[in-house]
């Protein structure tokens, strides 16, 4: 993954927060019934709700960020779930300590 899309995928408020909410799913979406966060995630209408935005928004910013390996997402039925990609968050940290 290039580094300029990583960053410009973090260079949007809400995609922070969404990464930064996705970092403890079991405080930030209680609400999610029949919670697996560990192996699912978190379904993109609960995130889509604490954002406050569009659900187009959200999904283009959910596809943003996958598009940049920061998280990744999970079919089940009909609804799709996100959680952090712990490979793609470790990159981006190599790049921040050896790159900057």
């Amino acid at each position: 993954m290039d580094q300029v899309e990583i960053f410009k995928a973090l260079s949007n408020k809400t995609r922070l927060q969404i990464l930064n909410w996705l970092k403890e799913p079991e405080k930030n979406f209680p609400e999610q019934p029949n919670a697996d966060f560990e192996n699912v995630g978190v379904c993109v209408g609960q995130i889509q709700y604490k954002a406050g935005l569009s659900q187009s928004t959200i999904s283009e910013y959910l596809s943003i960020l996958q598009r940049a390996d920061l998280v990744c997402a999970t079919r089940v039925g009909q609804w799709t779930y996100y959680k952090r990609n712990k490979a793609g968050i470790e990159k981006l940290s190599q790049i921040i300590n050896s790159e900057l």
